[in-house]
């Protein structure tokens, strides 16, 4: 019942909503770094990347040069929008998508390997709390998309 009662006085004391932004930017910076650093190793090795795309990764209803293409600009992209504060929760619902993608393309794989989808998991939920969190981001959103003061 103490803890309880500490809990809830904690809470309602808003300790911890100045770390929030902090918190958000740490968040951001990580798993961009994930699909950034994955989108380098694609573009380094082209050849290679639409190898993969051709003849490992299944991806439904394109064709695998295509979907190597827009994985690739994708995974470069939107990491460094997300890091900037851009479209941010546009930019993180793109690299779950692709995520979720990777996961399925590549499910008979992974499911092979259980530390690998446990990575995609652990992304994928980080992702879905960019996108459905909404906190104080240190970004430039907050600066495009001000609410408009009237007096």
């Amino acid at each position: 019942m103490l803890a309880k009662s500490l809990l809830s006085r904690l809470a309602a004391a808003n300790l911890f909503n100045p770390i929030a932004p902090l918190t958000d930017l740490l968040l951001r910076l990580y798993i961009a770094k994930i699909f950034f650093m994955s989108g380098l190793t694609k573009f380094a090795d082209w050849e290679t990347t639409v190898m993969l795309f051709t003849d490992e990764y299944r991806v439904p209803l394109l064709s695998p040069q295509l979907a190597a293409f827009g994985g690739t600009v994708g995974e470069l992209v939107l990491p460094v929008l997300l890091v900037l504060g851009v479209f941010t929760r546009f930019s993180a619902l793109g690299l779950f998508v692709l995520n979720l993608v990777a996961v399925a393309s590549y499910y008979h794989v992974l499911k092979d390997i259980p530390p690998a989808l446990q990575d995609h998991l652990e992304w994928g939920l980080m992702l879905l709390v960019l996108i459905a969190i909404p906190v104080q981001r240190w970004a430039l959103d907050r600066l495009w998309f001000r609410p408009s003061q009237t007096n």
